[in-house]
Formats: C-alpha cells, sequence, structure tokens
C-alpha cells in the first residue's frame, strides 16, 4: 500500500490531533463523523485496516513533538477516539458490503435453481461464485430432522470439509428451504458422495438426494428437481438408505406416468384388501417388505417384527383377496407393480 493510497484516508486527521490536544477536549461531533466516513471509503476501497492502524500511530507520532507539557497524555486519549471512530466505520461498511454479497448470492442462487432468469445474464453471474455454467453439473440436496439455515454450525462445517478436501473446485454450498444444497461439476462425482457422506454424518441421520448431471444453467435446475423429486420418492415410498440416487429411481415416474392407468390397477388389484381386518394397510406393507426382501419369507418377517407363521398367515390373505398369490411368479409382478402405484399415489389415503 502506497503513502499516497493512504494520505487520502488521513486527510485533517493531524489537524484533528493538534486542534483537540491544545485545549484538551473531546472530538467534536462533525470531527467524529468525519473520521467515520474516511473509514467507510478506506474499506470501500479494499485497504487493509491494520496497515491503516499504524499510519494513525505513526502520524500520531509525528505530532508528539508540536505538543506542549502533558501534550502526550492528551494525545494518547483522542488518538484512541479517532482509530475508534474510524475503525467502526470501516467495519460498517465492510457489513454492508457482505450483506450486500449476502443478497446477491441469494439473488443468484433463487434464479439458478428456479431458471428465472436469463440465461446468458445468468452465466455471467456465475463466473462470480465460481460455476460455469457451460459444463455438465450435477445437484446434492440434503436434509435433516432440523432444517438448515446459512450460518448454522452444520452448514458451516460440512462447507470448511468441503473446502480443505477439494479446494477451489467451483463448488457452489448453499442452502435453500431449510435444506443444504451442492452444485458441483458433472464429472466430479467424488465432491457430492463426500459431501453427501459429511452431510449424513453431521445430521445424524439425515438424507441426501443425488440428481443426474447435465449440460448448461438449465441442467442445473433439472438436477436439483430431479434430487427434490428423489427426497420426496423416498418419503411416499419409505425407502431406506442415506443416500439417493436420482438415477436409479427412474422407473417410479414412468409407473406413474399415465395415472389414470396406474389408478385403475392399484383399485382393481389392491381394492379387495379393504376388507382385512385392520384395512389395506398392514397387507400392503407385508407385501412391500416381501417383494423389497427378494420374496424372502424369514427376511421380510424380521423387517416387519412378525414370525415367519404370521407372515405366511398374511400372504394367504392376501392371496385370498386379490386371488393374486405373492409367491406365484406369474402373479408378482402386478401385485409388486400395484403396490408401488399405492405407495406413490398414497392410496387408500386417511383411514386406511
Amino acid at each position: 500500500m502506497s503513502e499516497q493510497a493512504t494520505d487520502a484516508y488521513m486527510a485533517g486527521y493531524a489537524e484533528i490531533l493538534l486542534s483537540a490536544c491544545a485545549t484538551g477536549r473531546r472530538l467534536t461531533r462533525a470531527e467524529l463523523e468525519s473520521r467515520r466516513a474516511h473509514g467507510e471509503r478506506a474499506a470501500d476501497a479494499g485497504l487493509g485496516l491494520r496497515r491503516l492502524i499504524r499510519e494513525h500511530l505513526a502520524a500520531a507520532q509525528d505530532v508528539l513533538p508540536q505538543l506542549g507539557p502533558g501534550g502526550a497524555r492528551v494525545l494518547l486519549g483522542v488518538v484512541e477516539q479517532v482509530v475508534d471512530t474510524f475503525a467502526e466505520g470501516y467495519e460498517r461498511a465492510q457489513h454492508q458490503a457482505v450483506r450486500q454479497e449476502e443478497a446477491a448470492r441469494r439473488e443468484f442462487i433463487d434464479d439458478l435453481l428456479y431458471g428465472r432468469s436469463d440465461l446468458g445474464r445468468l452465466a455471467e453471474r456465475a463466473e462470480r461464485f465460481g460455476l460455469r455454467l457451460s459444463h455438465a453439473h450435477a445437484v446434492a440436496v440434503a436434509e435433516g430432522s432440523e432444517p438448515y439455515g446459512d450460518g448454522y454450525r452444520v452448514a458451516r462445517g460440512i462447507e470448511e470439509s468441503m473446502l480443505a478436501r477439494f479446494g477451489n473446485r467451483r463448488i457452489l454450498l448453499t442452502t435453500k428451504d431449510g435444506r443444504l444444497i451442492c452444485v458441483a461439476p458433472g464429472d466430479e462425482p467424488d465432491v457430492l458422495a463426500f459431501f453427501a457422506k459429511q452431510a449424513y454424518a453431521a445430521t445424524d441421520g439425515g438424507r441426501v438426494a443425488v440428481g443426474r448431471s447435465h449440460q448448461g444453467a438449465g441442467g442445473v435446475v433439472h438436477s436439483y428437481e430431479e434430487a427434490l423429486n428423489a427426497l420426496d420418492l423416498a418419503t411416499r415410498m419409505g425407502l431406506e438408505g442415506p443416500v439417493l440416487h436420482a438415477a436409479d429411481l427412474l422407473v417410479y415416474p414412468v409407473l406413474t406416468r399415465d395415472r389414470e392407468a396406474m389408478a385403475d390397477l392399484v383399485e382393481s388389484v389392491l381394492g379387495p384388501l379393504r376388507q382385512a381386518r385392520g384395512g389395506a394397510e398392514p397387507l400392503i406393507d407385508t407385501l412391500a417388505a416381501y417383494f423389497d426382501s427378494g420374496c424372502v419369507a424369514t427376511e421380510a418377517a424380521r423387517r416387519l417384527s412378525l414370525s415367519v407363521r404370521a407372515l405366511t398367515y398374511r400372504l394367504e390373505r392376501i392371496h385370498t383377496l386379490t386371488a393374486a398369490d405373492p409367491a406365484d411368479t406369474r402373479h408378482r409382478y402386478t401385485l409388486q407393480t400395484a403396490v408401488i402405484g399405492a405407495r406413490l399415489m398414497g392410496w387408500p389415503g386417511a383411514g386406511r
């Protein structure tokens, strides 16, 4: 930093010191405001506060020989006032800059994840935040038992771990709607894998969904929506596992693309289960566990905390009511598809 660079922010300082020390007075309101304004302008110019404070102290040393008896004692109090006020203005400008940066970042993230901005302009803004939208990106979304927020301890810890591991690899970490989001280059799956591991560990059992890699600014939106849909599917389907990959769940939206046909299948195949004591839900849970366990009765019984005999009774009851045998390969696919459809559609709804 050159002397000329600092002189502009020291203007009038020596005169204030001499005037205040001559009478032992405190600084006037106008003098304090001028020092505060100089501090703000110095921060806006990007000058270092420590160097500026040293310049203030050096200038006070230059003034000291011009003071009369007892001037040193008075000078110390005046310098303290000046430096404190100057630093106040400097910090206020920095805080304002941080708030503006956060606002710009939040606006960019909203536009990026919802595709609400001109793509060309969005790509220009993305460079500022370390993204090249001309490349492919993938998005991971983490949710925990409590919402994430900017600056939260968990979010800060994950960000620090990511930076320590990968440095500046054009990764964007942010929060949105109580979830933690990571946008990473599509050709670096290790980044999102590490993010998922950190998020799961930090939330003591949270869940992470990873969208597929897509090209361009619209690809970020697409990957983000895939991750959100994967989280929603996991809730509705009761899917297990801490990490979900949208690429592994593509069959579910395909099955429900014709919602009317799926509703007809569910009602036709599973509708008779309403006649069972306790309603359809226990039997649907039984079918889901049976199919998820590879149609192994002992494993399905364990998952449901039932005896094998009780599970077998339920499967027989399903066969009786629906005329479809879960153990028969001819009927299994129809039953399993109907169970998936029921989960996706929330069938049969309240009171099932």
